[in-house]
């Protein structure tokens, strides 16, 4: 077989995918159905549980295998399955499994899926919660980065997700950009169809807010809006209403449900694209968080302007112009969201630089070309591409000296 010809994938998977429950599930359902589209036959493999929010991969065609940390049986499981590509869902899955792939499928590419810089979400956390301001120092000081920026020079390709991440790799951390592939997500663009009966400004009503309760970002946007924008939208729109949406909400969230106030909280709703298509206005408060944030994206697929922050619009509009508003003050979020609003014609201009982001940086055709273009010159110059990555090999040899037979050590005593 060619290298360059139909492929076996192998996807270790940090969790089981939740696309209705996460951007990061979203985001591996959208890498999975782009293999599919290059016809590749993909095996997902977690040591994770399920929930009832996993995506049933077998049937889209994915077979599925539960898999055990420091357990030899995946060393036998990678000789009989012969991948010829494996996906590292997040850097921690590449610590753990790295090691055996390199050993047991030398000529498997390795890539790494970041979802986004977790030790930049992590610092920017870190620093809120500290009352001060971040830096990029911070970053490079977290002891997260180091783990991460190691894995990264240890795979093949780490997909980019946000192209500020991107940048911060090449410019900080001198990351050659033959490792880095700015891949974001994979949308079709909106058809005419779905433009057409995509509800008007009259026909909507309402603010949303979505987000994970497991992500303290969201968490702390909803603080946010409790406290410090809501009550100054409600001043100007007494009859207003917020909804409040999204799995896993923790006790603290939900207790702020209020109708009297106009603050709902609604929790996980099955039908997410319904609800945000008749709201007239999405916010989203961001304090801290990296990557790109999936409920911008599903606000522009329907159609519905976002007010945000800096940090929320980050690495995901280019220097298109945003569909809404980014801003950096509570009052000004407030006005800006109330504006919006209020005016129809502002409105629908906001509604259409959604669709013009969506066209010119997610168009999915696009995306899959690049991802298959990089692959293939990556399987036909393997060689040569690892001899370049000299520190990769550095730290390969240097892991397979400590995690190897740490892992060992483990399984081990594990038998006992």
């Amino acid at each position: 077989m060619q290298r360059n010809e139909v492929k076996k994938i192998l996807i270790i998977g940090h969790v089981w995918p939740e696309p209705s429950t996460t951007a990061a599930g979203h985001r591996m359902m959208q890498l999975i159905e782009a293999f599919q589209v290059l016809r590749h036959e993909i095996v997902f493999a977690c040591t994770a549980s399920s929930t009832v929010h996993s995506l049933d991969l077998e049937d889209m065609g994915v077979r599925t295998m539960e898999i055990k940390l420091n357990n030899s049986s995946f060393d036998e499981f990678l000789l009989e399955l012969k991948p010829d590509l494996v996906v590292f869902d997040r850097f921690m899955t590449e610590e753990q499994f790295g090691w055996r792939v390199a050993e047991f499928s030398p000529r498997a590419l390795r890539v790494l899926n970041t979802e986004d810089l977790h030790a930049l979400r992590k610092s920017r956390e870190e620093s809120f919660k500290q009352h001060k301001i971040w830096t990029v120092e911070d970053w490079k000081n977290h002891p997260m980065t180091i783990r991460e920026l190691t894995s990264i020079f240890r795979c093949d390709l780490s997909l980019m997700i946000s192209s500020y991440e991107m940048e911060l790799l090449k410019e900080q951390a001198k990351i050659p950009e033959q490792l880095l592939l700015h891949l974001p997500f994979m949308l079709e663009p909106p058809s005419s169809e779905k433009k057409r009966s995509c509800p008007s400004f009259i026909e909507r009503s309402g603010f949303i807010c979505v987000g994970n309760g497991k992500h303290a970002p969201n968490v702390e946007a909803f603080k946010i809006l409790k406290q410090n924008i809501w009550p100054k939208i409600r001043e100007e729109l007494p009859t207003a209403k917020l909804s409040i949406c999204g799995a896993y909400l923790p006790q603290q969230v939900l207790e702020m449900h209020n109708p009297k106030e106009g603050f709902e909280v609604k929790g996980w709703v099955e039908d997410l694209d319904k609800v945000v298509r008749n709201a007239r206005l999405l916010l989203a408060p961001i304090q801290f968080g990296a990557g790109i944030k999936g409920k911008l994206i599903d606000a522009m697929s329907n159609g519905t302007p976002s007010i945000t922050t800096p940090i929320g619009a980050e690495g995901m509009h280019a220097s298109l112009q945003w569909p809404g508003a980014i801003c950096g003050h509570w009052e000004e979020f407030a006005q800006s969201a109330i504006h919006l609003y209020t005016q129809k014609d502002d409105w629908r201009a906001a509604q259409e630089r959604g669709v013009v982001i969506l066209q010119k940086q997610y168009q999915k055709s696009t995306q899959i070309n690049t991802l298959k273009s990089r692959f293939v010159n990556l399987q036909n110059n393997l060689q040569f591409h690892r001899s370049q990555n000299l520190m990769g090999r550095i730290l390969q040899q240097q892991t397979v000296s400590a995690s190897k037979y740490m892992a060992k050590w483990i399984e081990e005593k594990n038998r006992k």
